[in-house]
């Protein structure tokens, strides 16, 4: 009886972790159709560079993008911690780029990185 109650347990935190993390998702889709689509398509190059496949690129490394000269020599690459710092502030992070959008709000953010780290390619 006490292994029933210990595996029916472990599913519910499971899909507690599940809701917590599409949640997260559907958030960050909304910061990034609010923020971020207007500069960023997800397929092909608009003004910024595609977000597929963001987390864990090297950046200034998708081709066919003129990345300015300050990303190209940052050595980065875009773990959530330094995508948090880089949307925090872009200027501060890389002294330089050419992005200037801001998101001020940590948990926007965190939904966001969340969010963009599903997009692959």
């Amino acid at each position: 009886m006490r292994s029933i109650r210990l595996a029916a347990l472990a599913a519910a935190t499971a899909m507690i972790a599940l809701a917590t993390t599409a949640s997260a998702q559907d958030a960050g889709s909304e910061v990034y159709q609010e923020r971020c689509s207007q500069c960023h398509v997800l397929n092909g190059v608009g003004q910024g560079p595609s977000l597929i496949g963001v987390v864990g690129r090297k950046a200034a490394s998708l081709p066919g993008y003129p990345f300015s000269a300050a990303l190209k020599k940052s050595g980065l690459s875009w773990t959530p911690a330094n995508l948090d710092a880089f949307l925090e502030s872009p200027t501060k992070l890389v002294p330089g780029t050419a992005m200037r959008a801001v998101v001020a709000d940590a948990a926007e953010r965190k939904s966001l990185i969340a969010y963009l780290a599903t997009l692959k390619r």
